[in-house]
């Protein structure tokens, strides 16, 4: 674990102190967690080959543009790091449009919409936890630009490395529904996610990071499947 002085300065705040006395005394947890990370997302990526090369060709056939997306997030300790995903959308998506996707967005492609509902576009990331920019579960990895948006305490989230699954990614499974309700009565999108949001799920998050242990990681990724 990083010594404190050396987290971000924007880290080191009394706020985030507490968080981060805890886990550092969690050393087997975290040593479990990364152990857990490493051969169960091994295993998958070699077990879900095939639907991946599935997935690949089946979004070459339904539009142009590359199989997978590349989106800089913060992860662990402030760091950027680039996430994988399938391609859901139309190429440049991020230049027509917002970083937030809403019910019904137009820039959704045909197998975008399937396999987004499936979560099957987030298959890729398990290389992100393999090669150890992410874990299983952890707060999700926002962009730059709403993590500069974060409160002192919410930066404690950037301890632990960021997750495919969360408690909060699972209570707000209809993000996309309650976006689109906060945009269409006159909230911008930023201002919606920023200010209605993100305060929301960051309960979830904080939560996890005060409390965070293996068994609740995997009963976690249970629910997440179900």
């Amino acid at each position: 674990m990083t010594k404190w002085e050396k987290l971000p300065v924007y880290m080191q705040n009394e706020a985030v102190r507490p968080y981060f006395e805890g886990l550092k005394r969690k050393v087997f947890t975290r040593f479990l967690k990364r152990t857990f990370d490493i051969f169960a997302s091994g295993t998958f990526i070699l077990l879900l080959s095939p639907v991946m090369l599935f997935v690949a060709i089946w979004i070459k056939l339904d539009s142009k543009g590359p199989v997978f997306y590349k989106s800089i997030r913060v992860t662990q300790n402030g760091k950027d790091f680039k996430i994988l995903k399938f391609r859901t959308m139309v190429v440049d998506a991020d230049k027509k449009g917002s970083l937030i996707t809403v019910s019904g967005d137009d820039r959704i492609t045909r197998v975008g919409k399937k396999i987004r509902h499936s979560r099957l576009d987030e298959i890729p990331q398990l290389f992100n936890i393999f090669i150890g920019q992410m874990s299983f579960v952890g707060t999700r990895p926002e962009v730059r630009r709403y993590v500069d948006a974060y409160t002192p305490e919410m930066y404690a989230t950037l301890l632990l490395k960021a997750g495919v699954t969360s408690k909060a990614s699972i209570a707000f499974r209809d993000e996309d529904e309650k976006m689109a309700a906060l945009t269409s009565s006159g909230l911008s999108v930023d201002e919606a996610y920023i200010n209605h949001i993100l305060p929301e799920k960051m309960k979830y998050n904080l939560e996890y990071t005060r409390n965070f242990n293996l068994f609740s990681d995997i009963i976690t990724c249970v629910k997440t499947v179900i």
